[in-house]
């Protein structure tokens, strides 16, 4: 049922939910000036400056969550549960006090469902989580399953004001699904600037993967426009809600491609009141040194390869030298001594321990001392800590461990590795090939490499921070998020793979991505294989395979790719019979582009113009000459409906109109090129149009 404004009787109704969302958006900026007041007077707060400090950290984050954006539905829906008492007694059964038992504590019930719970001055709820578990029912209720759920309401808005409503009686059996006129608008809505987030039209089989448990590691194979990136970080949300001091202390990490992707969805989490998400794009999480220099392909290949662990770890661990001599040390008093065979098991035992390298070193100091101490005890005397200590820092017993337990600078280990052809021989030794060893090997060594420290002159490579990471990991232990959302994971190499595992040992993970979409030399093939590499080998894969956002055309032209992409993935369907694409054959990039970018201009909505990387500029040259306005992917300042997109850095971005320019270019410029055009093709969310002075390719016509 929609809103007519001929109906009073509705139009007084239209009229009483408006006057709900105004004094729900009064209420939320009394709770938001509260907690201001409690941050202003803070520093009155008897405790110790630690506490005081931590209250304040509390306190703003609690400010940062209660913001309210106007132009954002404060609420989206609504559910009234049933009364069975009543409807059991109106039947002749007054003594059958509830129908339906497991929803019997919200019988006769309203509640506004929205992003944020919002109370009123007696604490009184107007609007309800969406995460709280009685929402669950406003995307899983159903007239086959009502959840106890008499009506359920959908409200229509625009510029956050309420615009009308839809209601479904669904324990009379009426159910409008995708038939929903509001939820398709909000599903086709046209979108210019970053993602939003999609908290009213969550599908039930998405809202499952939303509320699985924080112990559970899912991955999700989501083909185009199937909501898996929302659902990652609608997921990250939920769990934050539900467990929200485990996860403040452990902390919440999300995983993305690249910074315009992160700068995509940045705004997604804080539109739910969730700001305490660390973000950051796979190489920048292993950005252990800067990048001043680019691997050759065959380079890449190899320090990506899982085999490089396995290097790095000999490379670290070829350093402890067995002791062959006994250690003296003098208190002062009396000199004390371990034998060579002593040091040597007191070596041994913490190397079979299977302790972090730094942490070994730190174990082998402290039994020398302790070993030491025990022979001063049996001669009489008493050490306490401080001689402990003292000798454990004392100048013979720290030339004993620089021989056999060297410190290790990471960087500096993997300078040495890349450096040293003879280190590299010995770490790689049946590992690698000659071959492999000569393509990552530098021509010379770095005159200022040492072990113990980081060159400042080194020119590293993306790749070499991802080696550099893995030996960090084995010298100290990295700190484990509760858990982690890793998007575009197909992409992943095995060692970029183990990176994110070490940030989620001890945490669940929810792995994101497209077998179909991957573009890197070393992407997956098999779900299996980087979740073995993720650390999480039994983590459930959930396919999503229809499609909210693309319409059918574009799908169909899409999958006419995927049977030459080597990939085992479910074929992707889509609910959307709108939208529009034509195939154009072009003079000049010149001639033609302006023209297709004027056109989309006269529509609703975000124009994504994506070509080969190598035609960028020619593109931007031509619409600067056209007197088009536009910006760049990577210009996250800027607002400009067209934005010029670099057909590498596409991946998990989306827009209303997409123009594609030269497919057959796309497909030529990488061994993946078929991957990165079924990429490319599927962002557009409404209209796409394909511009090219070459042949397409065979694939896609045939």
């Amino acid at each position: 049922m929609t809103v007519q404004k001929t109906d009073p009787a509705l139009d007084a109704e239209l009229a009483a939910e408006r006057h709900h969302l105004t004094s729900s958006r009064a209420a939320l900026r009394r709770m938001r000036e509260r907690a201001e007041g409690l941050y202003r007077t803070g520093d009155g707060v008897g405790g110790d400056p630690f506490a005081a400090e931590s209250l304040g950290r509390a306190l703003a984050q609690r400010i940062a969550e209660l913001a309210d954006d106007p132009d954002t539905p404060l609420f989206f829906g609504r559910l009234d549960h049933a009364d069975h008492a009543a409807e059991a007694a109106a039947a002749g059964y007054p003594d059958l006090d509830v129908v339906d038992t497991e929803h019997a504590d919200n019988a006769g019930a309203s509640f506004h469902i929205g992003r944020r719970h919002v109370v009123d001055d007696s604490g009184e709820p107007l609007v309800i989580d969406w995460r709280a578990p009685v929402s669950r029912a406003y995307y899983q209720a159903s007239a086959r399953q009502p959840m106890g759920v008499a009506r359920r309401r959908r409200y229509g808005f625009a510029a956050g004001a309420l615009t009308g409503f839809e209601d479904e009686h669904l324990t009379e059996g009426e159910e409008l699904g995708t038939a929903s006129r509001i939820l398709t608008s909000e599903i086709e809505r046209p979108r210019v600037g970053p993602m939003r987030d999609i908290v009213s039209t969550i599908q039930p089989e998405q809202d499952d993967l939303v509320r699985a448990e924080l112990a559970t590691s899912l991955c999700v194979q989501g083909a185009p426009g199937t909501g898996k990136t929302a659902v990652g970080l609608h997921r990250a949300a939920f769990l934050l809600y539900h467990h929200r001091e485990q996860l403040r202390r452990s902390g919440v990490l999300v995983v993305g491609p690249n910074a315009a992707f992160l700068g995509y969805i940045a705004a997604v989490l804080p539109a739910l009141g969730e700001v305490g998400v660390d973000q950051y794009a796979v190489d920048a999480l292993v950005a252990h040194a800067p990048v001043r220099a680019v691997d050759a392909p065959a380079a890449a290949a190899v320090k990506h390869d899982v085999r490089m662990a396995r290097v790095v770890r000999r490379a670290l661990y070829g350093q402890l030298v067995k002791p062959t001599e006994s250690l003296a040390v003098s208190d002062g008093s009396a000199r004390w001594r371990l034998s060579a065979e002593a040091l040597r098991r007191i070596v041994d035992d913490a190397r079979r321990e299977g302790l972090p390298y730094a942490t070994g070193r730190e174990r082998v100091r402290a039994r020398v001392a302790s070993g030491l101490r025990r022979q001063a005890e049996a001669r009489g005397e008493s050490p306490g800590d401080t001689w402990l200590r003292r000798v454990g820092r004392s100048a013979p017993v720290r030339e004993f461990l620089d021989t056999c337990w060297p410190a290790v600078d990471p960087i500096g280990l993997v300078v040495a590795l890349l450096g040293d052809r003879a280190l590299l021989a010995a770490a790689a030794d049946g590992i690698l090939t000659d071959a492999e060893q000569d393509a990552i090997a530098w021509p010379r060594p770095l005159r200022t490499a040492r072990l113990d420290r980081a060159p400042k002159a080194a020119k590293l490579t993306a790749a070499d921070n991802v080696l550099i990471d893995e030996a960090a990991g084995l010298i100290d232990r990295v700190g484990s998020y509760g858990h982690v959302v890793v998007d575009e994971a197909q992409d992943l190499s095995p060692m970029q793979c183990r990176a994110v595992a070490r940030r989620s040992e001890h945490g669940s993970i929810t792995v994101l991505g497209d077998l179909a979409q991957g573009t890197t030399p070393w992407a997956a093939r098999r779900w299996p294989d980087s979740l073995a590499h993720l650390g999480k080998p039994d983590a459930e894969v959930t396919a999503l395979t229809t499609g909210f956002r693309v319409p059918g055309a574009v799908l169909d032209l899409a999958n006419r790719l995927v049977p030459a992409l080597d990939v085992a993935v479910p074929a992707a369907t889509s609910l959307r019979a709108d939208g529009s694409l034509r195939l154009r054959r072009m003079s000049t990039v010149d001639e033609e582009l302006p023209g297709a970018v004027r056109d989309a201009l006269a529509e609703e909505g975000s124009i994504g113009v994506i070509a080969p990387d190598a035609a960028i500029e020619a593109c931007g040259l031509a619409l600067a000459a056209a007197g088009i306005p536009h910006s760049t992917v990577d210009d996250l300042a800027a607002a400009e409906r067209v934005v010029l997109v670099p057909a590498t850095l596409a991946k998990g971005l989306e827009y209303d109109h997409v123009i594609v320019l030269e497919p057959a270019d796309i497909v030529a410029a990488e061994p993946r090129g078929l991957h990165r055009l079924y990429v490319v093709l599927t962002r557009a969310v409404s209209r796409l149009v394909v511009l090219h002075s070459a042949d397409l390719p065979a694939e896609l016509v045939g």
